[in-house]
């Protein structure tokens, strides 16, 4: 596969959301971008809710969320929207489901989930959504893993994840919905596990090499990667930001050997990625001092290293993105406070 040269990547600045956030959720219908709620300036979760259209390069409002909050699940059910979760204005999880149609222009509740959570985190397959973990209204995290059936309207119980956390990765991949990292309290989780949604039963995968929070989690091919992070102190140890890189063959089913040569260039966390064009690319996020970066990095396969690209625009950490068309969208974030600035990461071809 040809991969893209470094000089093939390129920002665009787009309008700015109409105001600035943190925590908000995005999703793609139709090559449009939805930003979903998100905390104001003040940290009060917002009802906002926005659609972004890149050929007009414009955000347009659209009906308010009818519950306002910040950090939800999202899925896309055809032309649906489906929101669970996150937190509310009284600071605490919410079990409240919505679901916006995206034709009709209009929101309905749905079943609540049977257990208030933030942090959840979602796969869709057939029409059913699967909600993995989260974390409940006494802080806790949550084993549970959670399916609703739009056609029933109804949540049911799956098994239990064998380690309970929140603010986990999932995707799913053929009939498996693979859910990896998040955290315990504090603390990051390194357990990888796979519910096979035709056997209704779990499976542990070996545990992530290097236990960090705030990394990213990209697949590109067939591998799986696991990026940057803040590296949790022992008793003696401080915290600290990491530029490992750990890969997972997922035709193989095992962690690669990888030395420092495809190591980032910068130590990072609390950043951006994607994939683009045959190559894992990150930016920004929090460095050592800690410091807000603009920098950005993508990797090359077959020189097993990563290159420098151009720099983003606005620096910022906690940004909430989304890969559409050839593009890495960072949307919102802290900088000095929250942010308005949303920019794109593209690949040009060369």
């Amino acid at each position: 596969m040809d991969v893209a040269n470094a000089k093939d990547f390129h920002w665009q600045t787009l309008a700015p959301l109409p105001s600035k956030r943190v925590y908000c959720s995005l999703v793609e219908v139709g090559d449009q971008i939805f930003a979903l709620g998100g905390c104001d300036d003040s940290g009060t979760p917002m009802n906002s809710f926005e659609v972004y259209s890149p050929e007009a390069n414009q955000w347009n409002s659209l009906l308010p969320m009818p519950t306002a909050r910040a950090g939800v699940a999202a899925a896309v059910l055809g032309k649906r929207i489906m929101v669970i979760g996150g937190v509310g204005i009284e600071q605490s999880p919410l079990k409240v489901v919505e679901v916006y149609n995206v034709d009709e222009g209009k929101w309905k509740k749905k079943s609540m989930l049977r257990e208030a959570a933030m942090g959840i985190s979602v796969t869709v397959k057939d029409c059913r959504v699967y909600a993995a973990g989260g974390m409940g209204a006494d802080l806790r995290p949550q084993a549970y893993l959670q399916q609703y059936d739009m056609l029933k309207d109804i949540w049911v119980h799956c098994s239990a994840m064998p380690t309970p956390r929140y603010a986990a990765t999932s995707f799913l991949r053929g009939s498996k919905v693979y859910v990896l990292g998040g955290r315990q309290s504090k603390y990051a989780v390194n357990a990888f596990e796979v519910f096979d949604i035709e056997s209704r039963s779990w499976n542990r995968f070996p545990n992530i090499p290097n236990k960090r929070a705030f990394a990213s989690f990209v697949i590109a091919d067939n591998n799986l990667f696991s990026l940057g992070g803040l590296r949790q102190g022992g008793t003696y140890r401080r915290p600290k930001f990491t530029k490992t890189v750990d890969v997972f063959d997922l035709e193989q089913g095992g962690w690669l050997k990888t030395d420092s040569s495809c190591f980032l260039r910068k130590r990072r966390a609390d950043f951006i990625a994607g994939s683009l064009k045959g190559r894992v690319v990150i930016a920004g996020g929090l460095g050592n001092q800690p410091n807000i970066l603009d920098s950005a990095e993508a990797f090359h396969p077959s020189k097993n290293k990563w290159e420098s690209v151009a720099p983003m625009p606005t620096p910022r950490c906690t940004c909430s993105s989304i890969v559409v068309k050839n593009c890495l969208f960072a949307i919102g974030g802290v900088n000095q406070g929250p942010s308005d600035a949303a920019e794109a990461l593209c690949v040009s071809d060369s």
